[in-house]
């Protein structure tokens, strides 16, 4: 074993000492011998004990764990520490720039647990509140975090749907007249993202081709056929694929449906495909409607198009309010006031539905029921203040361990809606899980089941539940299931959306904004709904304010009944 890794094994048991503030003096002696040790000349693998207790800096105990490390591969202390470590919590340390202190406070003052939940906090901006943090802290960890996801080759729609316009606009600027599209899971707006296909077609294929393959607009590029691959800088890899100008069309359509419904398509079309004119003859050959991008997954929407009844797929435009938003009474950074005047005044919204903390998210600056009452006394005062606009009175209740909800009833029946959620104790069985989740549910004053997996993509992948069992819950009970719009959840997954459309259940694309600029995430929560394939009838809040109003307050109404 070399000094290096020793080295490491040794830097990390001080970092955990001083994590669970061990003695300060032995967590000290700890680290200064990690540093010898990888400083020293020689390997410590061939000396005895009694050699490395004469080395300066490492001393009688710690050449005892040097040799317990030799002989057995770690050390007793390391490991009884780190039984009592978070896997995600050890993780963290590898972040440059938190050390041992900072990750205690995450850990114990904001119950963060791994990297993705850092990773989602700096965008709540949570840990600008932390002691020892500030703004520039917060950005300075949430970047090295966006290059650690960006090593393992996948990127978040959000991540590289500018980059991925800004590559086409350059090419667009190099052949201005030639046809080019985006393709691939891009153009079918996945919501994880691997590669960049980008399909030319011109009347000179290899003019083209030469003139692509020689420009500067990717990294370590390779040629392939008439394929020119390669990498923007963020890592992202590329497939720029040159054909000619007749054959457009078939290799758009050919680059951009998954494997399965691309091959769905063609069985479908007699004869050679040739050379269309457009994608819409090829699925008219094929005896289809046209598909929309987002529904080229899959074999789901197939015999809807046999059929000429696919939806027409909700827009940004459709929405008519925001629900589910933090402001500066829970988490959020905007006031009350800021948020509602940018909803009406900049994103031309009826309705804003403000939905703070419940008091169990204490890292959240969750609110008492005195701060409740407080906050509606200002709802009040803003709805008559605020022209041709309402904020609707709501909270974000945590869904605590038993399934029920946070406050008494009383409270409850005070709000205008409900989303329920879970946001701790995540590590549950899908029977539990399940159980939680519709144990809530069936509570009456439950509107809306918010981010119901909990998951945070490249991140967390979220507790498992049964969806049916779930989503039939939500059917019985009239609840409405959030499909939050956070590009890092995007939960509920749009995989299930059909099956809640078929058993009556709305949908509610929410942003779970934290601040003004977080109110435009509802553009990604639109492309999942899109590729679930929901249209504004079965969306809540695509409808207009006096309806949604009328919504509530049956709901209620129920309850009281």
């Amino acid at each position: 074993m070399e000094n290096k890794p020793i080295a490491r094994k040794f830097r990390l048991l001080s970092q955990l000492m001083e994590l669970h503030e061990e003695n300060p003096f032995k967590t000290k002696s700890i680290a200064n011998a990690a540093f010898k040790i990888d400083k020293l000349p020689f390997s410590v693998a061939g000396k005895t004990q009694e050699e490395l207790e004469k080395v300066d800096g490492i001393g009688k105990s710690t050449a005892a764990k040097v040799i317990e490390l030799l002989q057995t591969g770690t050390i007793t202390e390391l490991q009884e520490l780190l039984a009592k470590t978070p896997e995600g919590i050890v993780e963290m340390m590898g972040i440059k720039g938190i050390g041992p202190k900072k990750i205690a406070i995450i850990w114990k003052d904001l119950g963060i647990e791994n990297i993705g939940e850092l990773y989602y906090a700096c965008n709540e901006n949570r840990l600008v509140e932390a002691k020892g943090f500030g703004f520039k802290t917060q950005e300075e960890i949430k970047k090295v975090i966006e290059f650690r996801m960006a090593g393992n080759g996948k990127f978040l729609y959000a991540q590289v749907d500018h980059e991925a316009h800004e590559l086409l606009d350059e090419i667009r600027g190099i052949f201005p007249d030639a046809l080019k599209h985006i393709a691939g899971e891009v153009r079918r707006r996945n919501d994880i993202i691997s590669e960049l296909v980008i399909v030319v077609g011109s009347i000179d294929q290899q003019i083209a081709f030469d003139a692509l393959a020689t420009s500067t607009l990717l990294n370590n590029v390779t040629l392939n056929g008439n394929h020119i691959s390669g990498e923007l800088n963020n890592g992202l890899l590329v497939d720029i694929i040159c054909v000619e100008r007749s054959q457009y069309y078939k290799e758009l359509f050919l680059n951009t449906g998954s494997e399965e419904h691309v091959e769905a398509v063609l069985k479908r079309i007699t004869g050679e495909l040739e050379a269309p004119e457009s994608e819409e003859i090829i699925y008219e050959k094929a005896n289809l409607q046209w598909m929309p991008p987002e529904l080229r997954e899959g074999t789901d929407f197939i015999d809807v198009a046999i059929h000429n009844r696919l939806p027409t797929l909700i827009t940004l435009n459709d929405l008519k309010g925001a629900l589910h938003n933090h402001s500066t009474w829970s988490d959020g950074v905007n006031t009350l006031e800021e948020m509602a005047v940018y909803c009406r005044d900049e994103l031309k919204l009826e309705y804003l539905g403000i939905s703070d903390h419940s008091k169990s998210a204490f890292y959240a600056k969750g609110l008492s029921i005195e701060r409740v009452l407080q906050q509606h006394e200002e709802i009040d005062h803003l709805n008559k203040k605020l022209d041709g606009f309402h904020i609707f009175k709501g909270i974000e209740s945590d869904i605590l361990n038993d399934g029920s909800l946070d406050y008494p009833d009383e409270i409850l029946a005070r709000f205008d809606f409900i989303v329920a959620s879970i946001h701790s104790n995540l590590k549950m069985t899908e029977e539990k899980a399940t159980t939680r989740l519709i144990k809530a549910i069936e509570n009456p004053y439950t509107t809306i089941l918010g981010h119901p997996t909990g998951r945070l993509l490249l991140s967390r992948k979220g507790y498992d539940i049964d969806y049916k069992k779930v989503i039939d819950a939500c059917a019985a009970n009239n609840v409405i299931i959030e499909i939050n719009a956070n590009p890092l959840r995007l939960d509920l997954d749009w995989r299930w959306h059909q099956y809640a459309i078929s058993k009556g259940v709305m949908l509610s694309i929410n942003p779970d904004a934290h601040r003004n600029s977080g109110f435009h995430d509802m553009k990604y929560g639109v492309i999942a709904a899109r590729k679930g394939g929901l249209a504004k009838e079965h969306c809540l809040n695509a409808l207009p304010l006096a309806e949604i109003k009328d919504l509530f307050e049956k709901k209620k109404g129920a309850v009281s009944a």
